[in-house]
């Protein structure tokens, strides 16, 4: 075994469990992890000098097959109707048979951090098959600074082998593909995927199980901040806009996709940002399309014209193509990924059934309920299989992650609200005069004017309608906004078949949120939207 990089003499390859691997590549910087993966045929260079990678069958994540090891440790704390199962036995036995895959196989490791916050950091080692996934994770975790290093001790470890095929009947798996996590042991095996993303997520899904229990809550969104620290958060689901909203050049970014929520404030939980880059544009999101022109960006599934320049209207591939970058390749990120307490929340959607308004405040109760109830639409691309827009309930804008019930998450978030005061507004990125097929995506200049009015307070001096079916307050007349969008049903030719549309939205609404109302108080069993007796 040839050991290469900035290796940490304390503790090596061993202590992840690994024997007779080839060679070792230890916290290789960009420079030469991008020579490695050129020449090793995992990817090449763009003309403007950024990686760019295929990753194969699996353009998306794979949440059908990730699993939690269920003993005695985990029986009480996971919620398992959002989790699959595997038994110690049969995890122990995925684990040996990781281990004797990567025997022989080069190997790069990554030390980084998950979670800005010195208190509540998970220190995690990244072992991973392909020089392109140590970039993309080095690019999206946090890096310890150089005096960490030698004394740098993993929390949890990540082994990442995409050649790796686990067999469904020896294993208890649902396919090839896997992504098993101990909490126990904080271990996590990733095979049969060449999605990078499925790194990231672990780390966030570990960091969802183990902050609520110190009184932290994890967050599936972005934020940004004031240049005079008031801190607004984005929940949404991949596609919602996270990313291109919380990239204002106007405010500092703190980060574009997962914080943690403490006594001090807010804090990312990474160091970099995973942006989606389907029709991308210089003019509509600056700051994040000039990321994919510098070396340090790793592209995903991004076609490349005969002169290597990145065509972002190529969907062909899929319609999840994506870029990873370090977060201070956006001008106006911040240094410390940390912020004060939020001023403002704002719940992401993307509508595909063009009922919900572009924008609506929500009082406490209503902001617990839409937080459950996670109504978006599953972007196509975002996941396997999925090649139009669906809607979907995912809870807390993230149930794949989401290792412990609901209900903690919610009822952690409540808390919060009402301790610091926090304004919550309702943003449907999705269509308007029409369903998804018929109607048009929400024009973004008008988001984000909608955005720009609740975060600088000069919305609260709108006058204000009472929404029929959802009963939250939908703004009348704003400045700089067409008014016609702001009445979702005036948008509509047929206003017979927008009366259908929002009942039957409603009626999903209140199917989902069920299995909620057992733990849930009165207030927020009352926030529940309701069909008009008639609409005129």
């Amino acid at each position: 075994m040839t050991e290469t990089g900035s290796r940490n003499p304390q503790h090596g390859i061993k202590e992840t469990g690994l024997r007779s691997p080839g060679h070792i590549f230890y916290n290789l910087g960009a420079a030469e992890l991008a020579e490695l993966a050129i020449t090793r045929g995992e990817a090449r260079l763009s003309a403007h000098g950024a990686l760019v990678a295929d990753t194969g069958e699996h353009t998306g994540r794979s949440p059908k097959d990730k699993f939690v090891v269920r003993d005695s440790d985990t029986e009480a704390h996971i919620w398992w109707d959002n989790n699959k199962a595997l038994s110690r036995e049969q995890f122990e036995l995925l684990h040996a048979d990781f281990l004797k895959h990567a025997e022989g196989r080069d190997l790069f490791v990554q030390d980084l951090i998950g979670g800005a916050d010195p208190v509540h950091r998970l220190p995690t080692r990244v072992v991973t098959e392909y020089a392109w996934h140590s970039m993309f994770i080095r690019n999206l975790l946090i890096r310890p600074q150089a005096s960490e290093v030698s004394s740098f001790v993993p929390k949890m470890t990540i082994i990442d082998l995409p050649s790796f095929r686990a067999d469904p009947t020896r294993h208890g798996t649902r396919t090839e593909t896997v992504i098993a996590v101990d909490f126990t042991n904080m271990i996590v095996l990733i095979g049969g995927t060449s999605y990078a993303g499925e790194m990231k997520k672990s780390v966030f899904t570990a960091l969802n199980y183990l902050l609520p229990a110190k009184g932290v809550m994890p967050m599936h969104c972005s934020a940004n901040e004031s240049h005079d620290g008031e801190t607004a958060v984005f929940f949404g689901l991949s596609g919602t806009g996270k990313t291109t909203l919380s990239a204002d050049p106007s405010r500092v970014l703190i980060g574009d996709d997962e914080h943690g929520w403490g006594p001090d404030g807010i804090f990312n939980f990474e160091g970099g940002c995973y942006a989606k880059t389907i029709r991308l544009s210089a003019e509509a999101e600056p700051e994040i399309f000039a990321t994919t022109r510098r070396f340090g960006t790793v592209l995903e599934n991004v076609t490349l014209d005969e002169n290597r320049v990145p065509d972002f209207n190529d969907g062909s591939r899929t319609e999840n193509t994506r870029c990873a970058y370090p977060l201070d390749f956006i001008p106006n990120a911040s240094a410390t990924g940390r912020a004060n307490h939020p001023k403002n929340i704002i719940m992401l959607t993307a509508d595909a059934f063009g009922v919900l308004p572009p924008i609506a405040k929500l009082t406490p109760a209503q902001a617990m309920y839409h937080f459950l109830s996670g109504y978006t639409a599953k972007v196509a691309g975002t996941e396997k299989g999925v090649s139009d827009p669906e809607a979907t309930f995912s809870t807390c804008f993230g149930a794949p992650f989401m290792p412990r019930h609901p209900s903690e998450y919610g009822n952690l978030l409540r808390e919060l609200i009402a301790e610091h005061n926090v304004d919550c507004w309702l943003v449907n990125t999705g269509w308007t005069g029409g369903a998804y097929g018929t109607g048009k995506r929400m024009p973004i200049k008008a988001t984000r004017a909608l955005l720009s009015a609740a975060l600088d307070g000069s919305l609260h001096d709108a006058e204000f309608r009472t929404d029929p079916n959802f009963g939250f307050q939908v703004p009348v007349a704003v400045a700089g906004v067409d008014s016609a969008i702001l009445d979702p049903r005036s948008t509509w030719a047929d206003k017979a078949a927008y009366d259908a549309q929002a009942a039957r939205l409603v009626t999903m609404f209140v199917d989902n949120f069920a299995k909620f109302e057992s733990h849930v108080d009165s207030n927020v069993r009352s926030a529940a939207p309701r069909v008009p007796v008639a609409a005129e």
